[in-house]
């Protein structure tokens, strides 16, 4: 018997993640039978690339899908953690070069890093989980430890 951990989102991630399963079931996972059947079709499947080219994609799409349904139940909407940093919560920080930044802590099923979302796991993620603002962060990233005062929490 497997112990399931539990996978804490955001309600938006939670909801992001619940259509995309929905897609996959019921537009993907339909496209891709229907090319297996198509390629079937063609005759000897020992030599028929379109064949096992859809089944290694319907290999694929399945192993998405239970990694998705695997993930929405277990998961948990993150609670608010009032002033402090957490998952859901936008931190706005100040590195030690005086340049602001304003992340938004995920999980790291929610990663989105030119959108300005950093996972809870990540280093600079890490390093200000349960930080209130006017509070200083140390962050171990690759290559040098980075320092950062916390501004604001929201």
């Amino acid at each position: 018997m497997s112990i399931n951990k539990p996978v804490t989102l955001t309600a938006e991630g939670k909801h992001e993640l619940e259509a995309k399963l929905a897609f996959l079931k019921s537009v993907k996972r339909p496209e891709i039978a229907e090319k297996i059947g198509r390629a079937a079709s063609d005759g000897d499947l020992s030599e028929n690339g379109a064949y096992h080219q859809a089944k290694e994609d319907q290999g694929r799409l399945e192993g998405q899908i239970a990694e998705l349904e695997y993930i929405l139940r277990n998961a948990e909407v993150a609670q608010d953690t009032g002033d402090r940093v957490g998952i859901g919560k936008t931190v706005t920080v100040r590195d030690e070069d005086g340049k602001e930044r304003t992340y938004r802590i995920v999980s790291s099923h929610e990663v989105n890093p030119s959108g300005g979302q950093i996972s809870d796991q990540s280093p600079i993620g890490a390093a200000l989980m349960g930080k209130r603002a006017g509070e200083k962060a140390e962050a171990n990233t690759p290559g040098r430890t980075r320092s950062f005062t916390i501004v604001n929490v929201s």
